[in-house]
């Protein structure tokens, strides 16, 4: 039985997220690590393997912070860059302070 989408060790590891990855490739990113994830849940139960379990720890948490990236890039798009937003709101408070 062969597992194309597992990997051994740390070779080859992706980063998470690139700067400019849209919500659907980071969500295409996810998908494929879920499969990936699967496939080695599905190797630790012929046995347990501490090698195998140490992968599926790095793949959560991987696939946690892609998540967190998804939202915030979703967040980004919608209500604008995270330093904009708060330029706006100090002003307001400069604002409400003077008034």
């Amino acid at each position: 039985m062969s597992f194309p989408l597992a990997r051994t060790g740390n070779a080859g590891q992706q980063p998470t997220v690139l700067t400019d990855m849209t919500p659907s490739q980071i969500h295409d990113q996810i998908e494929l690590l879920s499969e990936e994830r699967q496939l080695l849940w599905q190797r630790l139960s012929d046995g347990l393997d501490p090698g195998i379990q140490d992968e599926i720890k790095e793949l959560d948490a991987r696939l946690q912070d892609l998540w967190q990236d998804l939202r915030n890039e979703k967040a980004r798009l919608r209500f604008g860059e995270r330093e904009e937003i708060v330029r706006k709101a100090r002003a307001e408070e400069r604002l409400e302070r003077a008034a």
